[in-house]
């Protein structure tokens, strides 16, 4: 006879907001974000508490509600990621932060990234990070496979369409950061919210067993990068 409460959808994780805000709040300060922004854990934890409500708020669900599995690395969707702006985590420094799930080696820049070109990514107007520092919520994140194949710029058509936003480089380490799990092989995605003004479209992809943040020409498609994006900001 069958126990129901082993079958997958109820060994699956339920997504807990507060919890995970938290949880996220840890990671950050445990990786030295106080330290990169001058900070101490203590203040860094203050400042970005006022967030931690509105994450429960949209994503806390309804008590005694019925709440999906939460799996990123099946769905690839996230309810929410807090994020740290350039100003106070440089993407040099943030990006060997991360690592793949389970992983050891640190994520790198490409080098194909020129000397002094990643000041030159900055948020699209869309993109705009808003809050003091760029300090914020993302909300309603999807790592956006079914783009995978797509020509990105075709991709990034299709989202501004349906009024969501595309992430920034920053974005896309924060998810990577808290939710290393989201990048699998042949699903990984392109950042378009972030741009040099050229045909260049950042991604984040997998290489030599880490996390790599590169580019890609915007007419280019590749079968294994999608192009992320998010419903909503809030700081």
């Amino acid at each position: 006879m069958t126990d129901p409460t082993h079958s997958p959808a109820f060994d699956a994780p339920v997504f807990d907001a507060a919890a995970e805000f938290d949880r996220q709040v840890r990671t950050l300060v445990a990786l030295g974000y106080p330290a990169l922004s001058g900070s101490t854990p203590r203040r860094f934890a203050e400042a970005v508490a006022p967030l931690r409500a509105e994450a429960v708020a949209r994503t806390g669900g309804t008590p005694g509600s019925a709440e999906p599995p939460y799996e990123p690395a099946v769905t690839g969707r996230v309810p929410f990621v807090l994020v740290v702006g350039r100003e106070l985590a440089p993407v040099e420094a943030t990006m060997p932060l991360t690592t793949l799930h389970g992983g050891r080696l640190p994520g790198f820049v490409d080098r194909t990234f020129e000397p002094g070109s990643l000041e030159r990514f900055v948020a699209t107007e869309a993109a705009e990070p808003p809050g003091r520092y760029g300090i914020h919520l993302l909300f309603d994140v999807e790592r956006g496979e079914e783009f995978c194949g797509a020509v990105p710029g075709d991709a990034m058509a299709a989202l501004g369409q349906r009024g969501r936003t595309l992430l920034t480089i920053e974005e896309g380490i924060a998810l990577m950061t808290h939710v290393p799990e989201i990048l699998v092989k042949n699903k990984c995605f392109s950042l378009g919210g972030s741009r040099c003004g050229d045909r260049r479209v950042p991604a984040i992809w997998i290489s030599k067993r880490a996390p790599k943040l590169g580019w890609c020409w915007e007419g280019n498609p590749h079968t294994w990068l999608g192009m992320a994006s998010a419903g909503a900001r809030h700081a």
